[in-house]
């Protein structure tokens, strides 16, 4: 499987709980943080549910 990268670039301040708790589950705590998963579907759907709030890069 691939591996992705995902860093918080926006606030989760003012947003529905739901998208707080997906950034909590991916392990994204703080603006600027970045953390490395495999890119599975049920990490693909959670990252399509904030993908407003966050940017996604591959990793070869």
């Amino acid at each position: 499987m691939a591996k992705i990268k995902i860093k918080q670039v926006r606030s989760k301040i003012d947003r529905p709980g739901r998208q707080k708790r997906t950034l909590e589950a991916l392990g994204l705590k703080k603006i600027n943080q970045v953390v490395e998963h495999e890119s599975t579907p049920q990490i693909m759907g959670m990252v399509n549910a904030i993908k407003h709030l966050i940017e996604v890069e591959e990793v070869n």
